[in-house]
C-alpha cells in the first residue's frame, strides 16, 4: 500500500506535514510505504531535523504550491506541477492508493470531481465529522460543508454513503440512520427535510430510525447522523467552539477531550473513484499523524468499492 501526503498543504507545512509523516511512519505497518509530495530539498531537511531517514519515504518533488486563499478550479488548472494537482496525477495512474492534504480544500475537492472522479450514480460526494459518544464511542455527521444546499435524493445517497462509512471502517453493524430536524414528527422541519424523510423511511438501503434533534447529537440515539452542509458546519463549527471555550476555561475532561480535531486528523471525501482525504489547515504533527491511519484504514476497507457496488 502506498499512501500518498501533500507536504506543502496546510498554515504549518513543511515543519508539521513532514513531522506527522514521521509519526505515522512508526506507526504504520511495514508494508505501508508514504509519498512525501513537495519540495524535496525541504522535504529533505525537514526529515533530517527530525532525525528520519530519507529512504524511510518515497519523495516525489514538485515545484508548486496551491495556497490556501487560491481560487480551487483556477489553481489547480493553472498550475500543474503542485503538490495537489501531482499527487491526484499519481492517484488517478493508481501509483498510490490513497491522497491525503491538509491544504486548499477547494483544490481538493476540485481534484476528487474532475481527477479521480465521481461514482456513477452519486449525485453529490460529501464530508463527515466525528460526533464524539457519551457511552465512549463514535457517531457521524454529514455533509458537514461540501454542499450547503442539498434536494432530498442528496441527502438520502448521504445516508447510503455514511451507512457503509460507519459499518465498513468504524465497524458498526447495521448503523442507526438519522436525519437532523426540529423534531422527531415526520411532518417536522422545512420541506427538503419532509420530502427526504418520505423518501428515507421505508429504505432497505440502511437502517433509518427517523429524526433526532440537535440534543441528540452526542447521545447513542443514532450512529449517523444526515443534514445539509450548511447545517452541518454549523454543527461542527459550534462544537469545535465549544472545546475551545472549555480549554479557555481551564476545564478538562476525558469525553471533551475527545472533540480535539488533532484526534482524528482528517476526513475522506466519500462518494469518488478513490481514496482522499482532507484535513484541517491549522493541523499539526499529531493531526497530520492520524490523517494518515485513518487513510490506511479507509484503504483496507475497500470503502470506494464498497460505495461503487451499492450505487450499481
Amino acid at each position: 500500500m502506498k499512501i500518498g501526503i501533500d507536504i506543502m498543504g496546510g498554515d504549518f507545512a513543511p515543519d508539521a506535514t513532514i513531522s506527522g509523516a514521521v509519526l505515522a511512519y512508526s506507526e504504520l505497518p511495514k508494508d505501508v510505504k508514504l509519498v512525501l509530495i513537495g519540495d524535496e530539498g525541504q522535504i529533505r531537511s525537514g526529515l533530517s531535523a527530525q532525525g528520519a531517514e530519507a529512504s524511510a519515504f518515497e519523495i516525489v518533488h514538485t515545484a508548486e504550491v496551491i495556497g490556501m486563499g487560491e481560487h480551487p478550479t483556477k489553481a489547480f488548472s493553472q498550475k500543474p506541477n503542485s503538490s495537489i494537482a501531482v499527487g491526484f496525477h499519481l492517484l488517478k495512474e493508481k501509483k498510490i492508493d490513497g491522497f491525503a492534504s491538509n491544504g486548499n480544500t477547494g483544490a481538493m475537492l476540485v481534484g476528487s470531481m474532475f481527477s479521480v472522479k465521481t461514482i456513477p450514480g452519486v449525485i453529490r460526494p460529501c464530508i463527515t465529522s466525528i460526533l464524539p459518544k457519551e457511552n465512549g464511542g463514535k457517531g457521524l455527521i454529514l455533509d458537514v460543508g461540501t454542499n450547503a444546499d442539498c434536494k432530498p435524493d442528496v441527502l438520502y445517497q448521504f445516508a447510503v454513503l455514511g451507512s457503509l462509512f460507519a459499518e465498513h471502517v468504524y465497524g458498526i453493524p447495521s448503523p442507526k440512520i438519522a436525519l437532523l430536524n426540529i423534531g422527531e414528527e415526520p411532518e417536522k422541519g422545512n420541506l427538503v427535510s419532509q420530502a427526504a424523510h418520505v423518501l428515507m423511511k421505508d429504505s432497505k438501503d440502511f437502517n433509518f430510525i427517523g429524526n433526532v434533534e440537535g440534543r441528540d447529537l452526542f447521545n447513542d440515539a443514532a450512529d449517523v447522523i444526515v443534514c445539509d452542509g450548511f447545517t452541518g458546519n454549523i454543527v461542527l463549527k459550534s462544537a469545535e467552539a465549544f472545546y475551545t471555550l472549555l480549554r479557555k476555561k481551564g476545564i478538562k475532561d476525558p469525553y471533551f477531550d475527545r472533540f480535539n480535531y488533532e484526534n482524528y486528523g482528517g476526513t475522506p471525501v466519500l462518494g469518488i473513484n478513490s481514496t482522499v482525504m482532507i484535513g484541517h489547515g491549522i493541523s499539526n504533527s499529531k493531526a497530520v499523524k492520524n490523517m494518515l491511519l485513518l487513510t490506511k484504514d479507509i484503504i483496507e476497507a475497500n470503502l470506494s468499492d464498497k460505495i461503487k457496488l451499492a450505487f450499481q
